[in-house]
């Protein structure tokens, strides 16, 4: 696969006639010095001559952050620092190459640099998110690199990573082996990933195959229980498969703010029984595991 003429064709979805005025949002952002913070919030303080808040709000939706602009707090659907701050623990990428699969806005990215690592790429085809990262990315002046590429061409990449996080993607797969082969691919010798998916509580080796949607997304196609989660982990070639939280989805980190357009977690749920999803499902729930290649 030619990734460079790929990168071509898809530089022209900024193109796109709901994404140009966004481009010329950022193109138009006034020069200057300010004090960047990364913590649980992405900070940015100083004088700044514009209304950023204005500039903010015709990007939206937010769905991941937060972040503050100049005093302008731009509160995403998901608080992202919480599932941050949990697998914080669980990595050290000093001087290594990482990779975030469907990182969005880059938020997790942006976190990352604290760590010092030697590579940071984003992959996500998404032109908006790719445009909410260089509106920030334009204050915070990172070397992070954000490709409009998927899972699927991290294999053809120019580079393989020591670390890929994949948080929040794999239920979007309608062949969850492949992609997780698919990440196989992507790393170096003895690399990691650390994958994030819906998961259901049970003892067998089985999957949810809901009917039309999960929790109102229709592209849920399968919510393994660990056991089958595992084996699909051993399948695709890992050789370590390590179960390091489960948690479960709560109101408190996805809701709906005045960052974001239509429903959240509220919508989301059985009104009268929140354990459930409103098509009658168990309520979203998450597993974080770290999967290991072998020395081959």
């Amino acid at each position: 696969m030619n990734l460079e003429d790929l990168r071509k064709e898809r530089q022209k979805w900024m193109s796109w006639k709901n994404i140009a005025p966004l481009r010329k949002t950022v193109e138009s952002l006034a020069s200057g010095t300010w004090h960047v913070e990364i913590g649980d919030v992405v900070k940015v303080s100083g004088n700044y001559p514009q209304d950023i808040k204005e500039s903010a709000k015709s990007l939206m939706p937010w769905r991941k952050g937060p972040f503050e602009l100049f005093g302008t707090y731009i509160d995403s659907e998901w608080k992202s620092n919480i599932k941050y701050n949990l697998l914080r623990p669980h990595f050290n990428l000093k001087d290594k190459r990482v990779a975030d699969i469907g990182c969005n806005n880059g938020y997790y990215l942006f976190r990352m640099q604290e760590d010092k690592p030697k590579l940071l790429v984003g992959f996500d085809p998404s032109p908006l998110y790719k445009t909410q990262f260089d509106f920030i990315n334009y204050f915070i002046k990172s070397d992070i690199v954000y490709e409009l590429l998927g899972v699927e061409h991290l294999e053809f990449y120019e580079e393989k990573f020591d670390t890929i996080f994949c948080l929040g993607v794999l239920y979007h797969r309608s062949d969850p082996v492949a992609m997780l082969k698919q990440l196989y691919k992507g790393l170096d010798k003895e690399g990691e990933v650390i994958l994030d998916t819906f998961y259901i509580e049970g003892e067998g080796e089985i999957c949810l195959c809901p009917k039309s949607s999960y929790s109102k997304i229709p592209n849920i196609y399968f919510v393994p229980t660990i056991g089958a989660l595992k084996n699909w982990c051993l399948r695709a070639g890992f050789s370590s498969f390590e179960v390091l939280e489960t948690s479960v989805t709560e109101a408190n980190e996805q809701r709906k703010t005045e960052w974001i357009e239509g429903q959240s977690l509220e919508d989301f749920l059985d009104p009268e029984d929140e354990t459930k999803t409103v098509e009658g499902y168990p309520a979203p729930a998450r597993i974080y595991v770290k999967l290991i290649k072998d020395k081959k």
